[in-house]
């Protein structure tokens, strides 16, 4: 009999979360225009010509909401939105559609060349694991740009 000896290692163990934190008032969404009103509730206003954030919003069957996360925090001219993030939460959530968003600091409200790619990436992305990318919103502080509704997505 071989004596080996097992060695040992040290794992993380994977800790997930969901909780109801906040209290907002919201209706069935069903426009761009209640998607961004939503926004407008939970982002901060103060940081919105500041540094570009991410943040994705689940919802049900229904297009109710469940909840959002913030995906990243960036830099003046950008931030990064990886899948693997959007889908994770996503997942957690139980969501069934998701859409995401981003702040313009520069108030520019065209899509560049990465918030396309981006989009593309996380809607064929969704269609593999059944949860629907509704829409793509940049905001500034004085409007938004909807890949929806520009037909865009």
């Amino acid at each position: 009999m071989n004596n080996q000896i097992l060695e040992k290692s040290v794992v993380g163990e994977v800790q997930l979360s969901y909780s109801k934190t906040q209290e907002i008032h919201t209706n069935k969404i069903k426009s761009s225009e209640d998607i961004v009103a939503f926004i407008r509730e939970i982002f901060p206003v103060e940081q919105i010509n500041h540094r570009e954030y991410a943040y994705s919003i689940f919802l049900d069957r229904a297009n109710q909401i469940l909840g959002y996360f913030m995906i990243s925090a960036g830099g003046i001219s950008g931030t990064i939105i990886d899948p693997r993030i959007v889908f994770q939460s996503a997942l957690l959530a139980n969501a069934s559609a998701i859409i995401i968003f981003h702040n313009h600091p520069s108030g520019n409200l065209n899509a560049s060349k990465a918030d396309v790619e981006i989009t593309i990436k996380i809607s064929k992305a969704g269609k593999f694991l059944d949860i629907t990318l509704l829409d793509h919103i940049i905001i500034t502080e004085n409007g938004y740009f909807s890949f929806s509704d520009e037909g865009r997505l």
